[in-house]
């Protein structure tokens, strides 16, 4: 009940876009961008994360990134973030800087709803070699929803992070954020997992995609998100449930790309030759499909 509500509050207040056959849009969720430190679960899939938006980049995508993309609950001070990983935000502001970049936010960067903490930590950013301010995301406005709607038929995809209705996560994502601050941060290092995360917990996130299921059949409308991790497109005679999955992976990222006029599931990781050279790959593993294929109305 909690989450038909939740979402449906996301659909009345979301940002529109439209979309056509020639509109390229690609979404990643759960990057979870850390300080670089041992418990920063990203930095083991920087390299290919980077590779992988610089060719999203090149090919006039715009990028969706559909919340949990800095990890402020662990991370509080951003500023160690932007440092570490300076050369990934080169590329998201490449994106923000040519009005390609949508950012959503989920319960780990709950704190982009709050206007003064992303113009304090997000407008600007600080060159150490030259010791000034300059122009970073100045402007930025995450929204917590998203409505593509295609101009020629009128199907609508909704994109949220995928925390509403989740309880700890959503609702008591207060003292959620205090254990994860204060206690889990120091066990991610050791592979030991929050458990109020969907994440592990089977349980958990078998219901929350079950309440997901029931809004799309209610409301008629495919929905794209993240927050289990758990990469999602469905199966012939499945309801139109997609999940990005994530960014932490041990060796690979996963996302869902929406161009011209077809929706798949791709995976991108770091592949190995018979000559034993190292190079980052692209996989697509459900798909392409039509678009209006999953339009259920």
């Amino acid at each position: 009940m909690f989450t038909n509500r939740r979402l449906t509050e996301a659909y009345k207040n979301a940002r529109v876009e439209y979309f056509n056959e020639n509109s390229k849009y690609i979404f990643f969720s759960d990057v979870h961008r850390g300080n670089g430190s041992m418990s920063d679960e990203f930095a083991r899939n920087r390299n290919i994360y980077h590779h992988a938006l610089n060719y999203y980049y090149k090919n006039g995508f715009t990028y969706v990134e559909a919340g949990d993309g800095d990890e402020l609950l662990e991370y509080s001070d951003f500023k160690y973030t932007k440092n570490a990983h300076r050369e990934i935000f080169d590329v998201i502001k490449d994106f923000f800087d040519e009005g390609r970049l949508i950012r959503l936010y989920g319960n780990h960067d709950l704190k982009l709803k709050n206007k003064k903490y992303v113009e304090e930590n997000y407008y600007t950013n600080y060159d150490e070699y030259n010791e000034v301010f300059f122009d970073f995301l100045k402007g930025l406005k995450p929204i917590e929803a998203l409505v593509l709607r295609n101009l020629e038929t009128g199907q609508e995809i909704l994109t949220v992070h995928g925390h509403q209705g989740d309880a700890p996560n959503d609702q008591f994502a207060f003292f959620t954020k205090l254990s994860i601050r204060y206690f889990w941060k120091f066990l991610h290092g050791f592979g030991i997992r929050n458990p109020s995360s969907p994440v592990k917990n089977v349980t958990k996130r078998h219901r929350i995609e079950k309440n997901f299921n029931k809004w799309i059949k209610k409301n008629k409308m495919a929905l794209i998100c993240g927050h289990t991790h758990r990469f999602k497109y469905p199966k012939s005679e499945d309801l139109p449930y997609f999940n990005s999955g994530c960014c932490v992976y041990p060796t690979i990222i996963t996302c869902i790309e929406l161009t011209e006029g077809q929706i798949q599931l791709v995976r991108w990781k770091i592949k190995v030759d018979s000559e034993g050279v190292l190079a980052i790959g692209r996989d697509v593993m459900r798909g392409p499909e039509p678009i209006e294929s999953f339009d259920i109305r």
